[in-house]
């Protein structure tokens, strides 16, 4: 057998990849360290060790291989998710505020980035704010409605009564639409 670095290399990103899908990020771990150089695949090679990492709860590690990501594509928007998780569970509400509006910037269309911003603002106590993204994320996506009950990062501004009376019109028009 002829030794090709790029196949070896390709095999062990698929096999990343795929335990990543297994939820299995340890041994994902263990196929990237494998790979000396990651050659064309240099992008791919750092978002899959942020996703790693993430996995592993290892955020500040996540974010630098995101980041790294980051620079070679700015505007992927799976890189520009993983930094704001990050960022926000590494206490920089902010910064996750501030990709978040950069993933919106070339994602407007992603009712999951609307949603994300939501979700910061209320965490930041910026209540319009986290209204305005929540009620446009729901106009593009009613689905987005059932993750609301459970979402912690709605605590505080969930008693509040434009909150509820947002949640109410949108479940209302949902079954209107059925």
């Amino acid at each position: 057998m002829v030794y090709n670095p790029r196949r070896i290399r390709e095999r062990r990103l698929d096999a990343a990849r795929g335990y990543l899908l297994l939820e299995m990020p340890q041994p994902a771990l263990a196929e990237l360290a494998q790979i000396q150089d990651p050659g064309p695949q240099k992008f791919e090679f750092h978002l899959l060790k942020g996703e790693c990492f993430r996995a592993l709860k290892r955020h500040e590690e996540a974010l630098s291989e995101f980041e790294e990501a980051h620079h070679l594509h700015p505007s992927d928007l799976d890189v520009l998710m993983g930094m704001a998780w990050c960022f926000k569970r590494t206490s920089q509400l902010l910064r996750a505020i501030d990709t978040m509006h950069s993933a919106y910037a070339s994602h407007a269309e992603e009712p999951v980035v609307l949603y994300n911003l939501s979700c910061y603002y209320a965490l930041v106590g910026q209540r319009e704010q986290a209204l305005s993204w929540l009620g446009r994320a729901l106009r593009m996506n009613r689905e987005l409605l059932k993750l609301v009950p459970e979402e912690t990062d709605f605590d505080p501004i969930r008693e509040d009564a434009e909150f509820r009376l947002l949640i109410h019109l949108a479940a209302s028009s949902k079954s209107a639409t059925k």
